[in-house]
This record gives C-alpha cells, sequence and structure tokens, in this order.
C-alpha cells in the first residue's frame, strides 16, 4: 500500500500514471479473438458448439443452448422465501430509481417561422445482457443491466452465460424474475460475436452489456459500432473522502468490500487528516487476516491500493476530480455540503452510513460504471442507455422561403451546389 503527500512530486506522478487508464487492451487478444468472429460469422451455431468445447470443456449441442423452461422453474423454485424476497425487492426498487429517468417524445411548434422540430424517443427492440459464470454467483448483475433496460421500454432482454456442471440458480433465478425469457448457457468471446451478428439459435441484439473478463471485454471493443455496448469496463475502484470525523476503521474495510472483487481492483483513500490515514494504515492489515478472500485483498491492497494526504477538504475533492473514480465515498461530517463540488465520479455515497455495497446490491441505481477515470465523460448504465433519439424537421413554405439564402449561404462556402438546389427548386415549384 503506498503513502501519498498530495504537495510532493511523486503524488503528482501517481495522478498522471492513473489519467492513463488502468485497462489495456493488448493486440494479441485482439488478434486471437478475430478468428472467433469470423467463424461465428460464418458457422453459427457450429461455431460456438466448438469454442464451447474448447474453452469451456463443455459438449453442448445447439438444441441446448436455451436454458428450458423446467430448468428455469428449478432454479426459481430453489429459492427460499426470504431469498426470493430480497431478489424481488431489489428488482422493484432498481426499477423504480430507473422508471425515472425515462425520457419522452417532444415536439416544438414555432408558429412565427413555420417551422416543427422535435424528437422521438422510443426504446431499443432487443438487448443482450451477459453475466459471468464460473465459480463467482451475479445475481445483482443480472438485475443491474437488466432493469435499465426494463424501465426504458425494451421488449426483449436475452442473457448468456458461461455452460457448467450445474447451473447457477440465483444467477437463472434473477434473470426469470427479471422477466427474461430466453437464456442462453454460452460465454465467452463467442458469446458476445452471437450477440452482436446472430446465429441460427441465438439472435441478434441492439446493444450488449454485463461484465466479463479481458477477453469478453475486447471482444466488446471489437463489436462496437456494430452494435451497441453499455462501457469497456477495467478493473473496480473506490476512493473513500474522509475528514477528521471518518472512522478510519470503516474506511479500512470500506477499502476491503472493494479489493476483494480482483488483484486488480483499486482502493483510494483521500484525507486531510493525518491521524485518519494513519489509523487506516495500522488497522487494515489485522483487518485483511479475517476475511475469506484475505489472498486476494492482500494482493489488491499490496498493490493497488493508496493512502493519500491532503491540505484541506477542498484540496482532497480537487484530487477526486482528478481521479474520476468509478465509486466515490464522500465519508465527511456534512457530504451534502461538498455534493456540488464532485464533477466527476460514477456514483456518489453520502457519509457515515452509506457503504458502497448498497449501491452494488440495493440502493437502486445500476452498479454498472464507469472505470479507469471515465466518468469525466461516461455515465452509469441507466434507462437513458436503452433509449435511442430521432430529430424530427417539419418545415413550412414560409420557413422554406424564408431560409433560403441562410442555406445557400452554407452550401457555396462548403461546395456543395446540389444542397442549395433542393431548396431552389423546391421554391420554384412554390412560386
Amino acid at each position: 500500500m503506498r503513502l501519498f503527500d498530495s504537495n510532493k512530486n511523486d503524488f503528482k506522478k501517481f495522478l498522471k500514471e492513473r489519467r492513463l487508464g488502468q485497462f489495456e487492451f493488448a493486440d494479441k487478444i485482439q488478434q486471437e479473438l478475430k478468428a472467433i468472429r469470423r467463424d461465428v460469422i460464418a458457422d453459427g451455431d457450429a461455431a460456438l458448439t466448438l469454442y464451447t468445447d474448447k474453452f469451456d470443456k463443455v459438449s453442448l449441442k445447439p438444441e441446448k443452448f436455451l436454458i428450458s423452461k423446467k430448468e428455469k422453474d428449478k432454479s426459481v423454485n430453489s429459492l427460499t422465501k426470504d431469498e426470493r424476497k430480497s431478489i424481488e425487492d431489489t428488482i422493484k426498487r432498481v426499477y423504480d430509481y430507473h422508471s425515472k429517468q425515462k425520457l419522452n417524445t417532444w415536439f416544438s411548434n414555432d408558429a412565427e417561422t413555420g417551422l416543427i422540430t422535435g424528437q422521438l424517443v422510443a426504446p431499443l427492440k432487443r438487448v443482450g445482457i451477459y453475466v459471468p459464470g464460473g465459480k463467482a454467483s451475479y445475481p445483482s448483475s443480472v438485475i443491474m443491466n437488466a432493469i435499465p433496460a426494463a424501465a426504458a421500454g425494451v421488449k426483449e432482454v436475452i442473457a448468456v452465460t458461461p455452460p457448467s456442471k450445474q447451473l447457477n440458480n440465483y444467477v437463472i433465478a434473477a434473470a426469470v424474475l427479471c422477466g427474461i425469457e430466453k437464456i442462453f448457457r454460452i460465454g465467452g468471446p463467442q458469446a458476445i460475436f452471437a450477440l452482436a451478428y446472430g446465429t441460427e439459435t441465438i439472435p441478434s441484439v441492439d446493444k450488449i452489456a454485463g461484465p466479463g473478463n479481458i477477453y469478453v471485454a475486447t471482444a466488446k471493443k471489437m463489436v462496437y459500432g456494430d452494435v451497441d455496448i453499455d462501457m469497456i469496463a477495467g478493473p473496480s475502484e473506490i476512493a473513500i473522502v474522509c475528514d477528521e470525523y471518518a472512522d478510519p476503521e470503516l474506511a479500512a474495510v470500506d477499502m476491503m468490500s472493494q479489493a476483494e472483487h480482483d488483484e486488480m481492483a483499486i482502493s483510494t483513500v483521500i484525507s486531510d487528516s493525518s491521524s485518519v490515514i494513519k489509523k487506516i494504515e495500522k488497522i487494515l492489515p489485522k483487518l485483511i487476516k479475517s476475511e475469506k478472500r484475505k489472498e486476494i485483498i492482500e494482493k489488491s491492497i499490496n498493490h493497488n491500493a493508496s493512502l493519500v494526504i491532503t491540505g484541506s477538504l477542498d484540496e482532497s475533492i480537487d484530487i477526486v476530480n482528478e481521479l474520476a473514480p468509478e465509486h466515490l465515498e464522500l465519508y465527511i461530517k456534512d457530504p451534502f455540503d461538498k455534493l456540488f463540488a464532485i464533477k466527476n465520479a460514477g456514483a456518489v455515497f453520502m457519509g457515515a452510513n452509506t457503504p458502497e455495497s448498497l449501491g452494488d446490491y440495493v440502493a437502486g441505481p445500476s452498479h454498472v460504471l464507469p472505470t479507469g477515470g471515465t466518468a469525466r465523460f461516461f455515465s452509469p448504465l441507466d434507462t437513458i442507455s436503452f433509449l435511442k433519439r430521432t430529430s424530427v424537421i417539419y418545415s413550412s413554405p414560409d420557413f422554406l422561403l424564408k431560409s433560403a439564402k441562410d442555406v445557400n449561404f452554407f452550401s457555396e462556402i462548403e461546395g456543395l451546389s446540389a444542397h442549395n438546389e433542393s431548396v431552389s427548386f423546391r421554391i420554384k415549384k412554390i412560386k
């Protein structure tokens, strides 16, 4: 774990490194995936069978790609009453939050000029959700990707998840309770290519969302432009701004909650209280020893965690805006006093009783957030992410006549004479 003073040169170098980003796509991986993409486009289901056998060590015929109703019912019925309630309550909370974001179609009628402009707002037709498999279980990821799409009015959400000997009941049940009817046991980059281009069994989608390893993320990067994607997600990260009133033990626990994601996770505490920083530095190693994922946490903390001492709370906020973290905890006496000073963050967690874990699971906003400093220009996955907007223009004869001179001006300086003629020809017919 690194300790920085914000006024020293090594900290300025640290900030620059962070701004360069934490997630790089190796050319070698893209080269490997080009062949998989080519095969999925050309051979469809046969390529999925081939690569599922090669990468997942599972022999799977196309008729078994789709998880059956019987299997889905079994997963839902395996939940206890309390487990189902937890999932359903979270779905409702996430839906309620995202339903408030929906945009509406609008029109503006300028009676004086005879020009009507507006915007049609419509949901995407079909969306694909990637759900990681392996030893992990991420029902929350299903909810946080699927429910914003549902709130937007997307008619069909389909899910893909890597095959395994035994279905993850929590993931499948969450998908069913989110209203996802088609769940395919296909994973890896081949699943991303299948969603993007379609096969005999898996329909193509308009947008792909959901986390994955570097191969999945690289595949998403490769299909962007043919379809939309949520974002290219790098290692998960948290920044915690503490003042003298912060409890060092709770700040240390929140660092661990981020570090346990994986060895690449990034945890940063920024404080104008040297006392708080020193206590965290002392407490954290002791807390790690009792954690189930202590080996992962230790690697993450040792390689990627930082404690930053600043001269003032305002300076701490300035550093946050430079880092543009995925998760930001304002663990200070009056977080609302500084909220509007925050310009760059994926999500802000306010005060001592709002750990980042609430956002990961139950608060309502999607936990799909920009990483690697991209919160400077990217927003969280939300309802608007699944809406498309279409501009509408209607011109009366009067507006056509009045605007002819301006069209002529732009068309002449840009050397596009036919643009002007498309107006002038109409004017002759009007007269």
